[in-house]
């Protein structure tokens, strides 16, 4: 699996749509100051899924949108496509590409894509889970992110190393079959007290049921006593 392609429509400083191609034998992107760089990793993070507008070099989300110059009005939307190639073994999908797209409007909606169907993003970070790729994994190392590794705690530096190894899909996993496990025993055990409630009241709605059949007998009892008999004539 190698990325392939990167499409930027009014993120940050790219206002018009502008289309980067990787090809196998790039390995680095060079350029002065200020020509961008950093905002394509900006890019990068964000479609992957980055919440925090503080790790994109903004104040809030909708700072990534395009803002306009003297010479070009603000955009009302950002968008970013990152293509993948060459990933049906390393996603274990059937698709040879796999795009994923992320959309963010001003009014603060935004939509996830998968080959242009709507996702959610989890279903994003289970598709690249184990694999390197993601908003905070190793293949994104920024400046200082080394440093940063290296003095951060041993369970910091633990799920890095998960990552690389390939078992953090199952960990993720097996958290969520504990996390239905303890769902299912908190319905089980209100199930207990709803099963607990009904028959307190079906026992109390079969003496009910024994005192009303034995009022309709004696009532039946009666009728027939209070019937006046009719003389008989010899």
């Amino acid at each position: 699996m190698y990325l392939q392609s990167l499409e930027i429509i009014g993120f940050k400083s790219f206002a018009s749509k502008t289309v980067l191609n990787f090809h196998r034998a790039v390995t680095v992107i060079v350029g002065p100051n200020g020509c961008g760089k950093s905002n394509v990793l900006d890019a990068i993070r964000w479609v992957l899924g980055e919440q925090s507008a503080k790790a994109l070099r903004g104040g809030e989300m909708a700072d990534v949108i395009f803002s306009g110059t003297d010479s070009r009005p603000a955009l009302g939307m950002a968008e970013v496509s990152m293509t993948f190639g060459d990933c049906e073994k390393d996603l274990g999908v059937a698709w040879n590409e796999v795009t994923i797209t992320r959309r963010v409007f001003r009014d603060g909606q935004g939509e996830y894509l998968l080959n242009k169907t709507p996702c959610r993003l989890r279903d994003i970070n289970q598709l690249f889970m184990d694999t390197g790729v993601g908003r905070s994994a190793y293949s994104i190392m920024e400046q200082g992110k080394i440093d940063q590794i290296l003095s951060s705690r041993p369970e910091d530096r633990r799920a890095i190393f998960e990552e690389a190894a390939g078992i953090t899909k199952f960990k993720s996993q097996r958290k969520e079959a504990l996390r239905k496990l303890e769902a299912t025993e908190a319905n089980l055990l209100r199930l207990t007290d709803v099963v607990r409630e009904v028959k307190r009241q079906i026992g109390s709605l079969q003496r009910q049921a024994a005192k009303a059949r034995r009022y309709q007998a004696l009532l039946a009892d009666v009728r027939v006593l209070d019937t006046p008999q009719q003389p008989s004539y010899l």
